[in-house]
């Protein structure tokens, strides 16, 4: 007679929860999981999934426009909201079953309920008022948009979740932040005809990322008819008699606008889990604490994705699942490895990057080569579109070493995914430049910077 109901308990059901439950259930390990809103969590219901589609809805009026340099004539064209919508909905609703059906062809169960912990091996199931218990214990709960009950009128605001499924088209929109959520909601909505402004408190956009790029995406933005103001944040919101909004800033400026999206970071779901009573630390900001193979002060309990806030992308949630189930079940220790990861931001052109920025680099390393080129991409020769394309390369200028890889640019995102593979196996500039080209396409760019375009020694810039 088994001491425990269960192997394995997980609870959450995103993208990091979902892949340790159906791969310790397929090595036959007695699993369950339980899930108390939809299969999929953040990403596939409302995050990069939808995300990804409504930035393809809302490309489409630069299509139609750049169509005419190449011959075509466009008939007028009319968008539906409410469409869009719809179908989004029923893609998600078909990623949310496959889900739910890996867990459960793997030989796992899955429950449709919020479950709480009671100690370290105990779990209530809340919605069947029952308790079962569970060996090894996994929390994968993911976090949620960061609300701001300091600023008045905050309760006629909108976040990450709500702004997929808006009944109607704004007009008008301010989004404060200046993050990945941010920035590409603010194109995606100004893509789909809504007079759009970008607030942010810092100095530029896209922190972390390289200035290179932060720069040039901001500008680009500017020029498509995005405002984007500074140094600036929303002191007071108030609603109008004509169901507007009002919203004075920091500067004195004021807005109206018919909606307001906060997107000013995520926070840990980690509240009214039962945590303390199982003995599970957590940090000021409310986040499980772990050691570097995903354990937390529990010995027998694990976190992992989001509400662990180390990096907050689904493929770094299911990368340390995987080596949460080497590490629990396969006997063979395994730490997540979250240096040099890939990632890209769905901007309007979008970024894929992967490595140091310029800056950090510059802190680390005493002699660095930076090869930088811009210039306007193939397709938009024909278009006149005047957008351009950034590239650069970051290089220890002892080693030789790609430290970063940056691009800005149509299909930028795709490039971090290959890019991401060479920096990780330590390559260096000079297998770059042994590489031949594809040519004709962007890309090949990235093989063709022979002459560094300045140096950097000490943290300054000299030039090459």
């Amino acid at each position: 007679m088994t001491q425990y109901d269960y192997d394995l308990f997980v609870i959450g059901g995103g993208s990091g929860g979902v892949r340790a439950a159906r791969v310790a259930a397929a090595l036959g390990k007695r699993v369950a999981l339980a899930e108390e809103f939809r299969f999929g969590g953040t990403c596939v219901i409302r995050g990069c999934v939808p995300k990804k589609l409504y930035v393809y809805a809302s490309q489409f009026p630069e299509h139609f426009e750049d169509a005419a340099g190449y011959g075509w004539t466009v008939g007028e064209a009319k968008f539906d909201w409410k469409t869009l919508v719809a179908n989004k909905e029923r893609e998600i609703s078909r990623l949310e079953a496959i889900y739910k059906r890996n867990v459960e062809g793997s030989g796992g169960e899955t429950i449709h309920s919020r479950a709480v912990l009671v100690d370290n091996h105990t779990i209530r199931i809340v919605d069947e008022n029952r308790t079962v218990t569970a060996d090894q214990i996994l929390i994968a709960t993911g976090g949620r948009a960061a609300v701001h009950p300091a600023l008045p009128g905050h309760e006629h605001c909108i976040y990450s979740n709500e702004v997929f499924d808006l009944p109607e088209l704004p007009k008008a929109i301010m989004i404060e932040g200046g993050g990945y959520i941010a920035v590409e909601f603010a194109n995606i909505f100004h893509g789909l005809g809504v007079e759009t402004t970008l607030v942010y408190r810092g100095k530029e956009i896209l922190s972390r990322f390289d200035m290179d790029l932060r720069r040039t995406l901001h500008e680009t933005m500017e020029q498509k008819g995005i405002k984007i103001l500074l140094h600036s944040v929303s002191q007071d919101v108030s609603k109008r008699a004509d169901g507007r909004l009002d919203v004075t800033l920091n500067t004195g400026q004021m807005l109206t606008v018919d909606q307001v999206l906060l997107a000013i970071g995520r926070t840990p779901n980690t509240e009214n889990l039962g945590l303390e009573a199982a003995g599970v630390e957590m940090d000021k900001q409310g986040a499980i604490v772990v050691d570097s193979y995903s354990r937390t002060s529990a010995g027998n309990i694990w976190a992992v994705g989001d509400v662990t806030n180390r990096v907050q992308l689904t493929p770094v949630a299911i990368h340390e699942a995987m080596c949460f189930v080497e590490t629990a079940f396969k006997d063979n220790p395994t730490e997540p490895d979250h240096d040099c990861i890939p990632t890209a931001v769905f901007s309007q052109p979008e970024i894929g990057t992967v490595g140091l920025s310029e800056d950090d680099a510059a802190k680390r390393f005493k002699h660095l080569e930076i090869y930088r080129t811009s210039f306007r991409p193939m397709r938009h020769t024909l278009s006149g579109r005047q957008e351009k394309m950034l590239m650069k390369l970051v290089v220890d200028g002892d080693t030789r070493l790609v430290l970063g890889a940056h691009v800005l640019g149509p299909d930028a995102g795709e490039m971090a995914q290959l890019l991401g593979i060479t920096l990780k196996a330590g390559l260096t500039k000079d297998d770059f430049d042994r590489t031949m080209a594809v040519h004709p396409t962007a890309a090949e760019e990235l093989v063709t910077m022979y002459k560094p375009t300045y140096l950097v020694k000490d943290g300054a810039q000299v030039e090459n």
